[in-house]
């Protein structure tokens, strides 16, 4: 298993929403930890995107207080646990300050939302008829991930594989990890929503090429006229 722990991209603006995302998600982790174990389940399952509910556009089996499809964004705010949100947390500084950087600071934001509603509709249409709560800002990460995958394939990530630190490229690290979602999904492994996973990387990939070939086309232009 490779854990990545830093890249050698350098940024020259302050990682705003980035910062504001992961103290947000850590926020609402500890609030819901301390509702207790029954409180955080219902948490968790009000306000988390149950995809049984999103098709038939009922909102049977958990109650929520607010409109049921605003779901599919506070679900990517809720975490299953301390490994669940960790993780999520250390790809999104670890990636996402990149990436901020690029789009500017409120086009990242969008792009951050955009990824993660895309990724749990990708969940919710491959497991239509599931009753479990959808939480996590996995969706929304593998977006950043593709992201950078489009931008920066070629800087170097430090990983810890097994007990070696290697530099490794990004396009093989975040090329490994993508493999991996395709093949648990494949597999039909459980419990994670690796279709979401799938989704919000190949969202943010396309976004953040067309984006890039758009600018080079606007680079020419103005150059040829």
């Amino acid at each position: 298993m490779m854990i990545p722990l830093k890249d050698d991209n350098p940024t020259y603006t302050p990682p705003i929403f980035v910062v504001m995302l992961i103290v947000i998600n850590m926020g609402v982790f500890i609030y819901a930890l301390l509702l207790g174990d029954l409180g955080y389940n219902m948490f968790t399952s009000r306000f988390g995107a149950i995809p049984f509910e999103m098709i038939h556009a009922t909102d049977a089996i958990s109650p929520t207080p607010i409109p049921l499809y605003l779901t599919l964004l506070t679900s990517m705010f809720l975490h299953g646990g301390w490994m669940h949100l960790g993780g999520n947390m250390l790809y999104l500084w670890i990636f996402g300050n990149n990436i901020e950087d690029t789009l500017g600071h409120f086009k990242f934001l969008g792009f951050y939302i955009l990824c993660g509603i895309v990724a749990t509709i990708a969940h919710v249409a491959s497991e239509p008829d599931s009753v479990a709560p959808m939480v996590g800002a996995s969706g929304a990460i593998a977006g950043v991930l593709g992201a950078y995958l489009a931008v920066f394939p070629h800087s170097r990530i430090l990983v810890l594989f097994f007990y070696f630190f290697l530099r490794i490229p990004a396009l093989i690290v975040l090329g490994v990890w993508f493999v991996i979602q395709l093949m648990n999904a494949s597999d039909g492994v459980g419990g994670v929503a690796w279709y979401a996973h799938i989704a919000g990387f190949m969202v943010g990939y396309v976004l953040m090429r067309f984006r890039q070939r758009k600018a080079s086309v606007d680079v020419y232009e103005q150059w040829d006229g």
